[in-house]
């Protein structure tokens, strides 16, 4: 008869879901999954996405660093660390950085040293980039997503994880000049940008415009309560209950060099993929798998 805690054992089946099994000997010297959360996911129901990050971190031996910095509410990381625990995490540890210098530790640095899964809160993504990108922190995270550890970030904490990070924007369903601002994210999800409460706040002019300025990115849309699970084979898996948009500008044509001020973007050609939980779209390729 399993001991392992009720709420656990109602979560491991949710790994189910994820189209590609773990094989830690087969995946042995390969990063580990980056999960990007569209924010609000369910954390009172069958808290589907939450379980599926602690299976992919090892389940009852997952051993957790809550990286809270984008948040304002103080008790975020204690919140999470509070429902890690009670799904039946091993070990949690929040990792308190309100600056560079805290990001710059020994200390801060040593928590996330052994973790297998890392996850990064909403907020401010801005507020998260500017004080961890380039420290020790930082570059702990990026030791342990080589060595196989999932890395997930729900809200700011996953426009974060690629490359380009949307750092803040207006919404509305036409793409304009100046609409978003962007810069660099920690790059765990190369050649992308990643951006979330994507349908539930109109967020679709804005990655169109920010895949206009630069084409050869793709544009990740990402709903509530929704996951998009990239996997180190180069797919993404949609995982939760509402849905991941993908922009590719490969073939987009536009006039965004020429707009001036903050005018109308006129995008044509645009590749536009709306793909529903449980389907999966290989990256590479730029195209549905199943």
């Amino acid at each position: 008869m399993s001991t392992s805690p009720p709420l656990l054992r109602a979560a491991l089946p949710v790994a189910a879901e994820i189209a590609f099994e773990r094989d830690p000997a087969a995946e042995a010297g390969r990063p580990g999954p980056v999960m990007a959360i569209g924010g609000a996911e369910d954390k009172r129901r069958d808290k589907r996405i939450l379980a599926a990050f602690l299976a992919l971190a090892g389940g009852p031996k997952a051993r957790l660093a809550v990286v809270p910095t984008a948040s304002s509410i103080e008790w975020a990381g204690e919140r999470y660390k509070a429902l890690f625990l009670e799904m039946g995490a091993a070990r949690v540890e929040v990792v308190y950085l309100a600056d560079r210098a805290d990001a710059n530790t020994d200390a801060a640095a040593e928590l996330v040293s052994d973790a297998t899964g890392i996850f990064l809160t909403g907020g401010n993504q801005l507020k998260l980039a500017a004080v961890v990108a380039g420290t020790k922190v930082a570059q702990v995270v990026r030791e342990r997503h080589a060595a196989g550890a999932v890395v997930a970030g729900t809200s700011a904490g996953a426009s974060v994880l690629s490359s380009h990070m949307v750092a803040f924007g207006s919404s509305g369903p036409t793409p304009k000049l100046r609409m978003a601002q962007m810069t660099a994210g920690f790059g765990l999800v190369p050649d992308a940008i990643v951006d979330q409460h994507f349908r539930e706040r109109d967020r679709v002019g804005r990655l169109l415009a920010l895949v206009a300025a630069s084409p050869a990115l793709l544009g990740v849309g990402i709903d509530e309560d929704t996951a998009a699970l990239f996997g180190s084979d180069g797919t993404l898996t949609v995982l939760g209950r509402g849905s991941v948009t993908v922009v590719d500008g490969s073939q987009m044509v536009s006039d965004v060099f020429a707009v001036k001020g903050h005018g109308g973007i006129t995008v044509s050609n645009a590749i536009l993929h709306i793909l529903t939980p449980g389907r999966r779209f290989n990256m590479g390729t730029r195209t549905l798998i199943g």
